[in-house]
């Protein structure tokens, strides 16, 4: 009867240990994700800062004002996208001349699951700063 059961345990671990390495490797493939989306909207946020600083300053009524240029805004947030390879600025724009709404786009494609996702994966994000004079 102990003959019946001879290499049983060898299978079961065989299974559990190729389960073990298909989680190690979906975890990989979503750590690798969350830091691309996390990276994308650092980029974006810094994108939408620095578009907020090129703003040209008029005197309206005694008093200082702020206005953004669309013009403005996207070079500047081409500017610091151009330092992160991967990234690009889909739209700049300044929504009420004060404002500069940044959008970032990336491609992320996963370092192990390539055969599943081959384009890669899309990831969007948006950020928006304002200029204040106080």
């Amino acid at each position: 009867m102990r003959r019946d059961e001879d290499g049983s345990v060898l299978l079961l671990t065989i299974g559990y240990a190729l389960l073990a390495l298909v989680l190690v490797f979906v975890s990989v493939d979503a750590t690798s994700l969350y830091l691309a989306q996390k990276r994308t909207q650092a980029t974006a946020d810094a994108a939408a800062l620095a578009a907020a600083d090129g703003f040209v300053l008029e005197v309206v009524d005694g008093a200082p004002r702020a206005e953004l240029t669309a013009d403005e805004v996207r070079a500047q947030a081409e500017a610091i996208v151009a330092a992160d390879s991967g990234a690009a600025v889909a739209s700049a724009r300044t929504p009420d001349g004060v404002s500069a709404r940044v959008t970032v786009v990336r491609t992320w494609r996963p370092p192990i699951a390539t055969l599943f996702v081959p384009e890669g994966v899309s990831l969007e994000a948006t950020a928006t700063s304002r200029t204040a004079l106080d």
